[in-house]
């Protein structure tokens, strides 16, 4: 039994495996529109604020 995942940028039902060329997207159209919304930053991973010393490596040092 193949599995089943839904392309990321569509929705469409694409079968995952070897014939599946584009996998996880349906077509090469929906895999550069989601490399295009990463080039333009239109995704994001949020970031933990660290302290600025952290920043600097000899600042135990100092200390």
């Amino acid at each position: 039994m193949a599995t089943i995942v839904s392309c990321p940028t569509c929705g469409a039902k694409v079968q995952w495996g070897p014939e599946a060329q584009f996998r996880p997207f349906c077509s090469e159209r929906c895999k550069q529109i989601d490399l295009g919304a990463w080039a333009d930053e239109k995704y994001t991973i949020p970031a933990v604020n660290l302290p600025e010393d952290l920043d600097n490596p000899d600042a135990e040092k100092l200390n």
